[in-house]
């Protein structure tokens, strides 16, 4: 269970926006079905289940963050206190995917598909990637909200499921009614999703987000990615994830990692309006100008050798 309900302003490229929590929510509220052991509550306890049977996976969880020294270990000590990092914020809380989706492949060894990788180089080419939609108050990514610290709350019925993000505030709804996933979907920021019961293991799929989000990273994906995400509430305290990450035109294989999602008990989402006190759209220009700048004095020289008539 993490230490502190929320943390610092996050990355301020990777997250976009600045946090702005309301001070009238429900930060400590005690669920009376919540199950005790001595004063404190049991999150080694039984999994709660509904009326049909079903793990019932309702509650607020956050992701657990990396183990001490893995980050550095990972990415180096300049993330987390060096030039890369960003004052207030603490990577460390976050899981070792929110970086880098592919860290555990070694480097040039990611299944990104030739062809893909020239395309995110001519994208990185234009300077800042415009296409990384919380850098403009739009709907967080998948999967990588799954990997940040920021927690989700799940609501379950028999036939829905309901996942809020306290990162941007979004809903997402997965049908499990039923119903296939459509075909040729109209491309969407939370996409379709549906799900089905395998044991005690809630399978969702979906399809149809459109190409304007982003990997871990800084990867790029197209609009024929599917996720599937498999939730196993472990006991009542503890929820294990598989995410799968499947797109036939940037991928040469679906890749899969798993994290492990824990219960904040006793506590709610705070409010999030990623609008107020935004800086992004600023930095941005800011960013884009000195690039171009870096890159107009680069040319200077060369055109200054090429005007200097020979001897």
């Amino acid at each position: 269970m993490i230490a502190m309900r929320f943390v610092t302003l996050p990355l301020v490229l990777l997250l976009g926006g600045s946090f702005v929590p309301a001070n009238s929510q429900w930060l400590f509220y005690h669920d009376k079905d919540t199950p005790m052991k001595d004063g404190k509550p049991d999150l080694f306890a039984k999994t709660p289940r509904t009326f049909d049977g079903h793990p019932d996976l309702s509650g607020v969880w956050a992701v657990e963050h990396a183990a001490p020294g893995e980050i550095e270990r990972l990415y180096g000590a300049a993330v987390v206190n060096g030039p890369q990092a960003t004052a207030g914020d603490d990577i460390r809380m976050m899981n070792k995917y929110f970086l880098n989706l592919f860290i555990d492949y070694k480097r040039g060894e990611e299944p990104i598909r030739p062809e893909w990788r020239e395309h995110e180089a001519r994208v990185r080419q234009s300077g800042v990637n415009e296409r990384y939609s919380p850098l403009h108050c739009l709907p967080y990514p998948m999967p990588t909200k799954y990997f940040n610290i920021r927690p989700f709350k799940v609501f379950q019925t028999p036939k829905e499921l309901g996942i809020y993000s306290e990162m941007d505030g979004n809903f997402r709804w997965v049908h499990l009614d039923g119903r296939p996933l459509p075909e040729d979907p109209f491309p969407s920021w939370l996409g379709y999703s549906t799900a089905h019961w395998d044991g005690d293991s809630l399978v969702v799929d979906s399809n149809g987000y459109n190409d304007k989000q982003g990997l871990p990273s800084g990867h790029l994906h197209s609009e024929k990615i599917r996720f599937r995400e498999r939730f196993t509430r472990i006991d009542f305290g503890h929820m294990d994830l598989e995410i799968t990450i499947d797109d036939p035109e940037a991928l040469t294989k679906p890749v899969t990692v798993k994290i492990r999602e824990n219960l904040l008990p006793d506590t709610d989402i705070l409010e999030y309006v990623c609008n107020e006190g935004e800086r992004d759209a600023a930095n941005i220009s800011e960013v884009q100008t000195n690039l171009k700048k870096a890159a107009e004095s680069k040319e200077a020289p060369k055109e200054n050798q090429k005007s200097k008539p020979p001897r």
